[in-house]
């Protein structure tokens, strides 16, 4: 077996490869539908500018997938990557009972990645967890193309969920 030794290009997945915002009502309910918002993330349309540029970093680089989504979501989320034609790529998901800020359990696992490959870039729409990256010294583009609610970001951050 041969082992891929290019560098990583570090994709996040809601608000970064999928649109959301159809399921976002699901977090601004009280209390928060957690099981409606990840059972319909199947449903979540691409965003061309993500694809994209995953595509375009799948030429130089191995894609590796580093989402808030908690692992009880793996096989609705390894499907939805393939419909999108995604490059095959280890897929890094939270822990079911995991609910740290995604800045933290994010740069953990850049770190890790960090260890035994050179990670090019972590391409991610949560500002906290970007800023966290760059000032661990990681490259980052920060994937502004769509919108996030109030109650996204609450999620990502307060109720470490996404």
């Amino acid at each position: 077996m041969v082992h891929d030794r290019r560098p990583l290009a570090v994709f996040d997945l809601d608000g970064t490869l999928a649109d959301t915002a159809h399921r976002q009502t699901y977090l601004e309910r009280r209390p928060r539908d957690w099981d409606g918002f990840f059972a319909a993330a199947p449903q979540d349309p691409p965003l061309a500018e993500g694809i994209a540029l995953a595509l375009s970093s799948a030429e130089e680089c191995e894609i590796v997938y580093l989402t808030g989504r908690p692992e009880r979501c793996r096989a609705d989320t390894v499907a939805w990557l393939a419909a999108q034609g995604l490059p095959d790529g280890p897929l890094h998901m939270r822990r079911n009972d995991d609910r740290r800020p995604a800045r933290r359990t994010k740069l953990d696992v850049l770190k890790r990645l960090a260890r035994g490959r050179d990670v090019r870039v972590l391409v991610d729409d949560d500002e906290l967890v970007c800023d966290e990256a760059e000032r661990a010294g990681f490259t980052v583009v920060r994937a502004r193309w769509a919108s996030t609610s109030t109650a996204l970001k609450d999620a990502q951050e307060r109720a470490g969920r996404t």
